[in-house]
């Protein structure tokens, strides 16, 4: 995912291609059940795909997410990241909800139009305990990326 265009393609790894610990269904039910009150969990994105370490989302635009000269805001593309990985985890360890960030970097690449978000996850190294991936988000129908997002995620020892 370090390059900037689009690939229609999976990642090739058999960690990628497997399926999921859990449905994209099953997936979604579980976070709005143990998040009812938070929007990123699933509120305003939706799961378009799930496979086992990885994952892509669509967050829908929404205009509390912009800032001065009609961008999205940084802040608003982070969300998205971190929520992108979680899903990524739990797509290959299943439900660990207290799975948590341990670090979360975000290269800001080009400013985002007034429009949905597209993240695509994928796990790099899938431990013990933590869990490195990337995340590409992009803006809707186009193939540059908006943002890169590296993030280390921990797992509790008792899954």
């Amino acid at each position: 995912m370090a390059d900037t265009k689009r690939t229609d393609t999976k990642p090739t790894g058999a960690t990628e291609m497997a399926t999921p610990a859990l449905t994209r269904k099953e997936l979604s039910e579980r976070l709005r059940l143990e998040f009812p009150d938070a929007s990123h969990a699933v509120g305003d994105c939706e799961i378009e795909e799930l496979w086992r370490g990885g994952c892509r989302l669509r967050q829908r635009y929404d205009k509390r997410g912009l800032r001065p000269g009609g961008t999205l805001s940084g802040a608003t593309m982070m969300a998205l990241g971190d929520f992108a990985m979680y899903v990524a985890v739990l797509s290959a360890i299943g439900w660990v909800p207290l799975a948590v960030t341990t670090n979360l970097t975000i290269n800001f690449l080009r400013k985002p139009p007034a429009g949905d978000l597209i993240a695509e996850a994928r796990l790099i190294k899938l431990g013990k305990l933590l869990a490195v991936g990337e995340v590409a988000i992009r803006a809707d129908d186009s193939e540059d990326m908006v943002a890169h997002v590296t993030s280390t995620y921990a797992i509790p020892p008792s899954r």
